[in-house]
């Protein structure tokens, strides 16, 4: 930022010199504790902290946010390339939302400048015939990442408590008597098992449900309807996905107070404008890789004997 726009926008900001920061409180107030029964209403869908950079202008609070990810994204980058040679975990991150909440676009941002060698994003459908003839779980456990690497999934085995809860004609063949009461309290116990044992060995969980409002989905419909660069964007099922937004909040509610847990937990983020959601997602995935304390594999005393014998043999050839 150059020192006249930076004088502006402070000037604008009623000479707060101040610029926009996300701060550690400000992640945890995203992150579901275990236990505590949240409810989505009680969520805002935009950032409460951008309240008093309105009067700065678009322009520029666009700025703060661009140089924000930016910041991160050098941050994440180095702390990506320490997770790969650390070589001890793995990280596995879930992205979850209403359809137009900007899953897509926030992991090509947030990603953008991490090696591609050490990041895998798989983005699940409908599943196969395959997928169908196995447990639920089976095709996301194929996709897991290696140690060392980050592994995102856009959209995952939640499916199979939200969709699906919300269509339960969509459950896969199952024996008799097997759908009852406890069956969806059963699978949130599987999730948690299964999170719980990817911690244990080395897997760090992230799960972000990008929380956006009923009235912003309706713009980013109609945008895609009124560019035709976008047209492809807008499905039937979209729309008709639309008229059951009341059993999904519900569903995702059941879902994140069931499954926020120490080891995996959910963070619920403000997804009505997308660079608050990309600069949110960015600062947690980075202080989460920074509060592993990775280092650099230590070099053993025939390691560093060699290093200084290969100086002096590189400096003495032509």
């Amino acid at each position: 930022m150059n020192n006249r726009f930076q004088t502006n926008f402070e000037y604008a900001c009623n000479d707060r010199k101040e610029v926009l920061v996300i701060k550690q409180k400000d992640i945890d107030r995203l992150r579901v504790e275990p236990g505590k029964k949240i409810h989505l209403k009680d969520f805002n869908t935009e950032w409460d902290k951008l309240d008093k950079y309105e009067e700065a202008g678009e322009t520029a609070l666009k700025a703060q946010l661009n140089l924000l990810l930016a910041k991160n994204l050098t941050d994440l980058t180095k702390a990506q390339q320490l997770l790969y040679v650390d070589d001890r975990y793995s990280v596995l991150i879930v992205f979850q939302a209403m359809d137009a909440a900007g899953k897509d676009s926030t992991i090509k941002h947030v990603m953008s400048g991490v090696n591609p060698q050490g990041c895998q994003v798989y983005s699940f459908k409908k599943p196969s015939l395959e997928d169908a003839g196995h447990n639920f779980l089976w095709r996301y456990a194929k996709c897991l990442p290696e140690r060392g690497r980050i592994g995102i999934f856009n959209r995952s085995y939640y499916e199979d408590v939200l969709v699906v809860k919300v269509h339960p004609e969509l459950l896969q063949n199952l024996p008799e008597g097997k759908v009852n009461k406890a069956f969806w309290q059963g699978r949130y116990d599987d999730i948690n098992a299964f999170e719980q044992h990817l911690h244990r060995n080395g897997t760090i969980i992230l799960k972000f449900f990008l929380n956006l409002s009923k009235h912003e989905q309706k713009k980013r419909f109609l945008e895609r309807i009124d560019k035709p660069e976008k047209n492809w964007k807008l499905t039937e099922a979209d729309l008709a996905e639309r008229d059951y937004w009341q059993d999904y909040m519900v569903a995702y509610e059941e879902a994140i107070n069931a499954t926020s847990t120490e080891w995996a937990p959910w963070y619920i983020v403000p997804a009505d404008n997308k660079r608050v959601t990309r600069a949110l997602v960015a600062e947690t995935i980075t202080s989460t890789l920074k509060s592993l304390e990775l280092n650099y594999p230590k070099v053993s005393k025939e390691q560093a004997d060699f290093l200084i014998n290969a100086r002096e043999k590189l400096v003495l050839d032509s």
